[in-house]
């Protein structure tokens, strides 16, 4: 997750979408146990987010002027098929207000490190998937909610060469609006042939009324923000759930990834011997969270299960060797990992860049 300053941490409740469930639907829920996480986890949190918005509002967008034209995708080739990394904009993020599991000493060390301040530019990506039958997009970046320096996924599409209207599928990591604000432009569904796909987890919980009414009354806008981006789909029946443990397409198999939102996923794709795994918001600094993945931020509903994703993550990748993507690493986000040669931490490995989309 990532935010407009004004909204930064609130954002936890701006992604939420609700819906009455009818008692035959199968996204229905165990009231009870919802009831019951947001209590003991979604309140406090709703709460510090509002604080740390608060303290993270000051100079952001002020701190942005004369933008420069970037082109706002990148290609690389995986096997039989096409990935293409897409550009929704960046926004800064103050890594000091918003990280935590550590101290401001450590971060401005790592950020150092990287030739970076404390307040930092994040991506935020998105990625197509083209395979053989299909334009399959994963996650759908922000619209118009978070500023004038985000919300430009749809020109990212065209000048890579496709519209909007031939993305067939949209995959959806986790539902926070940097990653379903653009479903929609105003009443418009963006992607009018497309089914929607989110994970039963995900979509179980966040589209609890039980979870929008227990909500704070100043959050409870965010609720109905983000019913105005992913219920037109819900209406017009273009919106799947599944489970985990099978491909969703050919070559196309979502993993459960639970802390950063309780049904937070990510893709694994793979295509003639290679592989590509989106990782969604497993990772928001790659400066601070490569060397110590235990560090959360204040976005992860379950910071303890976020850290013990990445970790788990952070090694698979780093052992198996294969392409990662995630949605706030520096565009175009793509890269490999590599474990410290002292054992203690990563290293983020970004893919060189190549005019035959080979990739190394």
């Amino acid at each position: 997750m990532i935010m407009k300053y004004v909204l930064d941490t609130a954002y936890l409740s701006s992604h939420l979408c609700i819906r009455p469930v009818s008692n035959g639907d199968s996204r229905s829920l165990n009231n009870m146990n919802n009831s019951i996480y947001f209590t003991k986890i979604l309140k406090p949190l709703f709460t510090v987010a509002v604080i740390a918005g608060m303290a993270t509002t000051a100079n952001a967008q002020q701190s942005v002027s004369n933008p420069l034209a970037q082109s706002g995708y990148y290609h690389m080739g995986l096997g039989d098929f096409e990935i293409i990394a897409l550009s929704d904009g960046t926004i800064p993020q103050e890594l000091d207000k918003l990280l935590t599991n550590t101290t401001p000493q450590e971060i401005n060390k790592l950020v150092a490190n990287n030739y970076q301040q404390s307040t930092v530019e994040v991506s935020v990506n998105a990625y197509l998937i083209k395979t053989k039958d299909r334009l399959i997009l994963v996650d759908a970046g922000t619209a118009e909610l978070y500023g004038p320096t985000l919300g430009h996924l749809s020109e990212s599409i065209k000048r890579a060469g496709y519209s909007p209207e031939q993305v067939d599928v949209v995959l959806i990591t986790h539902i926070h609006t940097d990653h379903t604000g653009g479903l929609m432009d105003g009443n418009r569904l963006v992607f009018p042939n497309a089914t929607v796909y989110i994970s039963k987890v995900e979509a179980d919980f966040w589209l609890s009324p039980e979870n929008y009414k227990k909500a704070a009354e100043g959050m409870k806008k965010y609720f109905v923000e983000a019913t105005t981006k992913v219920g037109p789909y819900m209406n017009a029946g273009k919106v799947k759930t599944y489970t985990y443990g099978h491909e969703l397409f050919p070559g196309i198999t979502p993993i459960a990834s639970p802390g950063h939102t309780p049904g937070h996923s990510f893709y694994a794709v793979e295509s003639k011997g290679q592989k590509i795994v989106f990782w969604g918001d497993i990772i928001h600094s790659s400066a601070v969270q490569f060397p110590d993945p235990a560090v959360t931020i204040v976005y992860d509903i379950d910071p303890k299960a976020a850290a013990a994703s990445r970790k788990k993550a952070f090694a698979e990748a780093a052992k198996e060797g294969y392409w990662v993507a995630g949605d706030h690493l520096s565009f175009p986000g793509i890269g490999h990992v590599r474990t410290e040669k002292d054992g203690n931490g990563y290293r983020w490995v970004p893919i060189n860049y190549s005019t035959y989309s080979l990739g190394q």
